[in-house]
């Protein structure tokens, strides 16, 4: 798990890139980006980004909050909804197309067979457990690609999984940018993904070590 662990500080680095600009100059950051408030332009470019997800370390929980707090939100959950989804149906179908060598370009050989283990336990449903997990979320999507797995059986989560993470950052989003704590709520947008990184490690761990006493106590046994 600690590769998981080190990829993510990158991972919170480019989360915290969108936070400094708030911080510094925030009356005119929010100045500029008033006059994308729900324009075709900003739609456009929030897609892109999102769709890009699984080839580029785009931190989509910060797009999504941004996106919230300048549409309102429902046509924010719309936009970042079929980012994720194009992002997503990309690296399948890649992965389908190209195998373990494609994937490998994009995730670790550990985050694989970490995802692989997962997958054995909560088969394509561990899509909807990972999907809002930095790194993990992109090898589960891999993953299947390269072991093959049917479209209907890949679409129904992904489809389902994405829209709730895309309705709750762009609704907090949106909700933040009418109560004036738009800076917060981006900030808590990078600590979210960092907290659930921190509890699938932490359940990781415990599965190995259960899994770990099971073996030594059946050798013991014989």
């Amino acid at each position: 798990m600690q590769t998981l662990f080190r990829q993510l500080i990158p991972i919170c680095l480019v989360l915290a890139v969108p936070i400094i600009p708030f911080l510094i100059m925030g009356d005119l950051v929010e100045q500029w980006v008033a006059q994308f408030e729900n324009s075709s332009w900003l739609a456009m470019i929030v897609i892109l980004l999102l769709s890009g997800d699984i080839f580029l370390p785009i931190p989509s929980s910060v797009v999504s909050t941004f996106t919230g707090g300048q549409m309102d939100w429902f046509t924010g959950t719309c936009v970042s909804w079929l980012g994720m989804n194009v992002g997503a149906v990309l690296g399948f179908w890649f992965a389908r197309k190209y195998g373990r060598s494609f994937a490998l370009r994009f995730s670790q050989q550990e985050d694989l067979e970490r995802a692989a283990g997962m997958t054995d336990r909560f088969g394509p449903g561990f899509l909807i457990l990972a999907r809002g997990v930095p790194v993990l979320a992109e090898a589960s999507v891999l993953l299947m690609g390269v072991h093959g797995l049917s479209w209907r059986r890949f679409l129904a989560p992904i489809i389902i999984s994405n829209l709730g993470i895309s309705l709750a950052y762009t609704a907090f989003g949106h909700i933040a940018a009418e109560h004036d704590w738009f800076p917060l709520a981006m900030g808590v947008s990078i600590g979210v993904p960092v907290l659930l990184t921190l509890i699938v490690q932490r359940f990781v761990k415990i599965k190995t070590e259960s899994s770990s006493e099971d073996a030594y106590g059946m050798q013991e046994s014989e």
